[in-house]
């Protein structure tokens, strides 16, 4: 059929295929000699042949009942054509009629007709046309066995009828799961209902186990049910509505649907293999043949095969047939378009990966393959192989696509270098990579008790915030702010936080920071554009918790580029940074397990907004006792170690340390005192080199030693080899290696002649000191004096206490008489006072007046006389108002004539009407 329908094509009409046909199959003189195919279509497109194919037909499996009432006489033919022996050129008829395992054409003894009741069988998926093989699956035990039994009393005929779809089916469920598992427990009447009138008489060639093999003969209608189990009906046997074979409509819808089989046979090979199973097995078409044919052949779904099948309207069954054929030629229209589009692509593709195989391979020789796109994208995805897990899914989106722009961009490009570092940053970020925290109390007690002395309250309150993480399972909450005075020990705090916790510890500074983008990170369009210092901080440290330790946080500076410490709300709040977004990564990014600790020196001067969100540990700083407990225990021994000096080389006393806290070291922290006790070790330490002491310790002097050695011996071991050759060629050898081992000897002469003279200088040299006595030999002149002058105070003078940013001291407060009279009455203050100072003695002035007239009311001194006030250290600027009641007591005293206690020193802020009010921050 496929040579016959490839001659066809031409656009001239049937005449022209006439016209093609060979000159003895046109005039019928030798129609045995072409296929039956061939015969048929000649037959339909000729108007001028011999004769109808129409009127010789060969049997379709029996007889599929044309509608032409020559039924009998065609199957009369038929055997006549057989028993005559004439040849056929091809040979298909005869060879199928001759094959009786695989024949067409089967015995009409019984014949078909005859029988009016058959077992029914249900098609779950297409109807069985007249002349066509369909095998099925037969799952009824019963159902098998009675057709076993039909077979081999060669009674092997049964109804093959489509069911029909249950209503109560979804209809998107798949063909073949549940809705054919139902059918197959169909039984009786509920089965016959569910199965359409007309089917398809259909001859049993064969059976395998379970599977029956079919040959559809011709269509029936069920009238009754006969039996329920197996499913037997009473049938009638169709025939085709008389038609005209002349008619010219029908022959146009006929040439029309070959037209299309033949444009479908160009593009699909499974059709082909249909038409010649077809012609090979059936023999020559008709219009009733070649509808049927369309519609078994086409794809199209079970019920408009079934619309077919029932059609018994010859013309109106071409009509459907060619409906189902133009939509089968539009579906191989469209596979083909997309086979051809997946074909180009994927040439293209293969193109492009073999050029980019050959690009690496040329690269790879020439040794220049560093810039390699693909090389940067493996880079990439090998380091997020190890995060994927962690990673959140817009994160990896996001990195996604940016490896795919990366692939796209020209490596010579700017936007290439941006999309680089950008990868660079979101792949080496730790997605979800937690540190594993230890919530021990009692190891991080045990950890600040080794990092410090005293500060109980600090580190209580700090155990308690470690207790409350242990109890939660996190350590979040407020953010911790250590304050106090430099050098008590802020920054070293947070450290021993970090190490009891196991977190990562990172620290950076915030003073004088005015640039918002230190925080936030830059825009991705600007030249060098960094992220901010938490994105930083996570790359350095490998996980995102780690404690971050922002350091002098009262000093933020505020700039033409924004409000740092605006920007530090969102970072610093629990609530907003589990989801900050960085300018840079413009991603979010989860620092709600990130612990932070804040230092600072005055909290006043911390924003409001940023200093509700903190928690504020004070650490006032330390007493003289604490100073000598850290100067030590903790400074003395880790400052000599860094001196490289030993503890019998040297020896520092309690009272020289205490010497240098009360006369050099007088501030909170214990900065002052480290870098005191630095400056002793610093002058011994060039004493006892100048002494020609070494503290060396003897392995490194033989390591350095033996590896000169090691060079003289190697270079003298290949000399020897040198010389042994050449003794093996006969040449003199022997000088070189006298003289090897000359030098090594002088070697070891000149190693122990040091060694003697290092250890007669460490035992020559005495153990040095450090008392009060040789003090001030190593650390100059006190700084400070004491601060008691008098040894009992004089009338008008008494010790005050005052704050400096050292942490405090004491100070005298001195009123003196400049003369009396009538109407002298005054005060001048003196000392480099402050305008709150000058108030607050005017204030004392005036309630020491009124205690005095109270207590002694004939005493007139106020009134008589001119008094001067002064606060020595006149070069120190002096303000505030807690000296009110120092300034009364003093003036009182000299009112009165009575000295005031020689250990008593007071401070606090007087109201006019004689109140004390509390000092602020005691």
């Amino acid at each position: 059929m496929l040579k016959v329908l490839s001659a066809t094509r031409h656009c001239g009409g049937p005449g022209s295929f006439s016209s093609r046909i060979p000159s003895n199959l046109r005039n019928g003189n030798d129609v045995r000699a072409a296929t039956p195919l061939l015969r048929v279509l000649g037959a339909l497109w000729g108007s001028n042949g011999g004769g109808s194919v129409f009127e010789r037909r060969a049997f379709f499996c029996s007889d599929s009942g044309n509608g032409s009432d020559k039924d009998g006489v065609a199957a009369e033919a038929a055997a006549a054509e057989n028993s005559s022996g004439s040849e056929s050129s091809d040979g298909e008829v005869e060879g199928v009629e001759s094959n009786s395992s695989s024949s067409a054409i089967v015995s009409t003894n019984p014949r078909p007709e005859d029988h009016r009741t058959v077992i029914a069988l249900p098609l779950t998926h297409r109807p069985l046309f007249p002349g066509f093989y369909m095998p099925i699956h037969v799952k009824d035990r019963k159902l098998l066995v009675a057709l076993e039994e039909n077979f081999k009393r060669s009674v092997a005929y049964a109804g093959a009828f489509l069911v029909k779809e249950d209503p109560a089916t979804d209809l998107s469920i798949a063909p073949g799961s549940e809705t054919v598992k139902s059918v197959y427990d169909l039984k009786g009447e509920e089965l016959y209902k569910r199965l359409h009138e007309v089917g398809t008489l259909a001859q049993i060639s064969s059976i395998q186990g379970e599977h029956v093999v079919l040959i559809g003969h011709r269509r029936l209608r069920i009238t009754e049910m006969v039996d329920e189990d197996p499913l037997t009906v009473k049938v009638d046997h169709l025939k085709d509505q008389p038609y005209d074979k002349d008619d010219d409509i029908i022959k146009a819808t006929s040439f029309e649907v070959i037209s299309t089989l033949r444009d479908v046979l160009k593009t699909s090979s499974l059709w082909r293999d249909h038409v010649q199973t077809y012609t090979k097995h059936i023999g020559d078409f008709n219009y009733p043949r070649l509808a049927d044919f369309g519609a078994a052949i086409s794809g199209a779904n079970k019920s408009l095969c079934q619309q077919v099948l029932e059609e018994l309207d010859v013309y109106k069954r071409l009509k459907l047939t060619l409906e189902l054929v133009k939509k089968e030629m539009e579906i191989s229209k469209i596979q083909e378009s997309i086979a051809k589009a997946i074909e180009e692509k994927m040439s293209g593709e293969q193109r492009r990966y073999l050029l980019n195989e050959q690009l690496k391979a040329i690269k790879k020789e020439l040794g220049i393959e560093t810039d390699d796109k693909t090389a940067l994208s493996a880079k990439f995805r090998e380091r997020l192989e190890t995060k994927r897990e962690r990673c959140p899914p817009q994160i990896l989106q996001v990195i996604e696509e940016e490896l795919t722009k990366l692939q796209l961009l020209e490596a010579s490009s700017s936007e290439f270098n941006v999309t680089r570092n950008y990868l660079d940053w979101l792949t080496a970020l730790p997605w979800g990579n937690y540190s594993d925290e230890n919530f021990d109390v009692n190891h991080a007690q045990r950890i600040l008790d080794e990092d410090h002395y005293g500060l109980s309250d600090v580190k209580e309150r700090i155990l308690e915030f470690i207790a409350v993480g242990k109890l939660r399972g996190i350590s979040q909450g407020k953010i911790i702010c250590l304050s106090g005075p430099p050098g008590v020990g802020k920054t070293s705090i947070g450290r021993s936080i970090a190490r009891a916790l196991n977190r990562k510890f990172y620290r950076f500074s915030v003073g004088g920071l005015a640039d918002v983008a230190e925080i936030k990170g830059h825009r991705r369009t600007y030249i060098g554009a960094m992220p901010g210092k938490m994105v930083q901080c996570l790359k350095n440290v490998g996980t995102a918790n780690p404690l971050v330790l922002i350091d002098e946080i009262d000093k933020l500076g505020r700039g033409h580029a924004g409000d740092p410490a605006s920007a530090l709300l969102e970072l610093l709040d629990p609530e907003q940074n589990a989801n900050f977004l960085d300018h840079y990564l413009d991603v979010p990014i989860d620092l709600s397990k990130v612990l932070f600790v804040c230092t600072a020196n005055v909290v006043e001067m911390i924003p409001n907004p940023l200093l509700d969100r903190m928690e504020i540990i004070a650490l006032a700083g330390y007493i003289t006792d604490e100073k000598m407990h850290i100067g030590r225990d903790y400074l003395e021994k880790t400052i000599r170690e860094a001196c490289g000096i030993k503890p019998e080389q040297v020896e520092l006393t309690d009272a020289a340390i205490l010497s240098l806290i009360e006369n050099y070291c007088r501030e909170a922290g214990v900065r002052n005192l480290q870098k005191h006790i630095e400056k002793i070790y610093r002058k011994i330490a060039l004493k006892l080199v100048r002494e020609g002491v070494s503290n060396e310790p003897s392995a490194e002097v033989t390591i350095q030693d033996d590896s000169s050695n090691e060079h003289e011996e190697t270079s003298l071991e290949e000399k020897s080899e040198t010389d042994d050759k050449e003794q093996a060629d006969g040449k003199p050898g022997v000088k070189s290696l006298q003289e090897a081992v000359e030098v090594s000897n002088e070697a070891e002469v000149i190693k122990e002649t040091n060694d003697a003279s290092v250890t007669e200088t460490n035992k020559a040299f005495e153990k040095v000191i450090i008392d009060v006595s040789n003090l001030s030999d190593f650390v100059g002149k006190p700084v400070f004096q004491a601060d008691r002058i008098y040894d009992q105070p004089p009338v008008g003078v008494v010790m005050g206490l005052a704050w400096t940013a050292m942490g405090g001291s004491t100070l005298y407060v001195e009123t003196t008489l400049i003369e009396q009279g009538e109407g002298k009455g005054a005060l001048q203050p003196t000392g480099q006072l402050g305008d709150v100072m000058k108030e607050s003695a005017e204030i004392a002035h005036t309630v020491s007046r009124a205690i005095l007239l109270e207590k002694e009311p004939d005493n007139l001194f106020f009134a008589k006389s001119k008094l001067h006030l002064h606060v020595p250290a006149g070069a120190t600027p002096k303000d505030g108002p807690s000296a009110g009641c120092t300034m009364i007591t003093s003036m009182l005293s000299l009112a009165m004539k009575r000295p005031v206690k020689k250990d008593l020193a007071m401070t606090g802020e007087v109201t006019l009407t004689g109140r004390i009010l509390p000092i602020g921050g005691f």
